[in-house]
């Protein structure tokens, strides 16, 4: 397990890169002429992107032990 300092760094990069996707993504639909397959790998990296934040998450959470 990465020291969570590290994975909290990560996650903040991540989480701007999120952001950063969906303002471009919001760009490319209020353009007239949208470039489909731009858009398709805009959203499937974002979705990529928010299953890495999920991941980097749930190692933050201490386990409990059952």
């Amino acid at each position: 397990m990465k020291d969570p300092d590290q994975v909290r760094e990560q996650l903040a990069t991540l989480e701007t890169e999120h952001r950063d996707l969906d303002v471009a993504i919001d760009l490319l639909m209020q353009v007239g002429r949208v470039d489909d397959l731009q858009l398709r790998r805009f959203k499937k990296r974002k979705l990529q992107i928010k299953d890495q934040i999920i991941h980097l998450k749930m190692q933050l959470v201490p386990d409990i032990p059952a």
